[in-house]
């Protein structure tokens, strides 16, 4: 399912393929997919709203709102084997964990073993009997992948200011962003779980098996990794509201948190962030930390930097990010564009269609 818009306007906006395949049940434009890290962007929003309201500042100690992360570790590699543990050179702040600069992984690095025997493996939450706060607050006291600001780690860094929006809002982080984000955008279709009602909507998860689609189940290769078959979003314990990872939504209701941002944090006339909030969100804060050749990394978003560089057809200021079930997104301020781009195909294989729909929108602008 992809959906472009321009200027505000939806120019393309087609349903390919099947929501079941076995069922012959086509795909159509109000089917709900796992967006898994596109959630990272509304949390992100959340926390800059809380930065809006004077709750909390970017340079805050992460410990100073959850006060077991006061001090952490790091685990170093032997060059003999094995690792050991040393104190962090500074406190983790909120602003490591909006770029993914705090050094915590998704528990893999040289303590992969004691983050796996806590229990803390992977982006997967739907099935946890628990809320994520616990969760993160036993990954304080392991040690982490790097020291903070040294690298960009992708892990659990959003699910950790999910609790830190909960903390300070004294509301779930479904009912934060059902207030505040998601019900006045009109999101209809947004959230963390799925209504009974709602079940014949959500598109079937396959995996890219030797070029052929096989339905994910939960004998799943890919469960250690994290990932569940069709998952736990409509019969699971319903507790953990993953801010790095949880959400369910569709190509409309993203569509209309793109444009939001794309407007400059305005949307139908209503504010939800300022211009220069947004400003500071898409530009690029990693420094000399290194990443993806031609991009930088923002408050919940990679940043197109330099075009010759990043080697694809897009504009420089340009923003995004996407999902582990194969899904992208990006907002393109010079060109007016948004873009959404569901799938449910985990793992992905050699697919190229990432490449090929960049290609083909940019070959149609004027």
């Amino acid at each position: 399912m992809v959906r472009i818009q321009q200027d505000g306007k939806v120019v393309f906006s087609e349903a390919v393929g099947w929501r079941d395949k076995e069922k012959r049940d086509p795909m159509r434009d109000d089917s709900i997919f796992r967006i898994a890290s596109q959630t990272k962007a509304l949390t992100s929003v959340a926390v800059m709203m809380l930065v809006e309201e004077g709750k909390l500042l970017l340079d805050d100690p992460v410990g100073k709102h959850l006060p077991e992360w006061t001090k952490t570790s790091v685990a170093v590699a032997k060059a003999e084997g094995g690792y050991e543990t040393i104190p962090a050179t500074r406190p983790i702040t909120i602003r490591d964990l909006l770029t993914h600069t705090a050094g915590i992984s998704y528990g893999s690095g040289p303590a992969e073993k004691e983050w796996r025997e806590a229990g803390l493996s992977g982006w997967y939450f739907a099935d946890r009997s628990q809320p994520v706060s616990s969760y993160v607050a036993r990954m304080a006291s392991l040690p982490m992948a790097a020291q903070p600001g040294d690298k960009f780690v992708y892990g659990y860094n959003t699910d950790i200011l999910g609790v830190v929006v909960e903390k300070l809002s004294g509301k779930s982080l479904q009912a934060f962003l059902d207030e505040r984000l998601i019900k006045p955008l009109g999101m209809k279709d947004t959230s963390f779980y799925l209504s009974r009602e709602k079940a014949g909507r959500l598109a079937v998860v396959y995996e890219a098996d030797g070029g052929k689609l096989k339905r994910a189940d939960d004998a799943s290769s890919w469960n250690e990794g994290g990932h569940f078959g069709q998952g736990h979003y409509l019969d699971g314990p319903r507790l953990a509201y993953s801010g790095g990872a949880g959400l369910l939504s569709t190509a409309a209701d993203y569509s209309r948190f793109l444009e939001m941002l794309r407007r400059g944090g305005e949307l139908d006339g209503r504010r939800y962030l300022s211009r220069k909030t947004v400003e500071l969100m898409v530009s690029n804060h990693l420094g000399a930390v290194e990443y993806n050749a031609g991009m930088g990394f923002g408050l919940g978003f990679s940043i197109r930097m330099d075009l010759g560089a990043a080697g694809q057809p897009g504009s420089e200021g340009e923003f995004g990010w996407g999902g582990a079930y194969h899904s992208t997104y990006w907002v393109d301020p010079e060109e007016g564009l948004t873009v959404a781009y569901m799938t449910q195909l985990l793992p992905a294989g050699d697919v190229d269609d990432h490449g090929k729909l960049r290609s083909l929108i940019y070959q149609a602008v004027e």
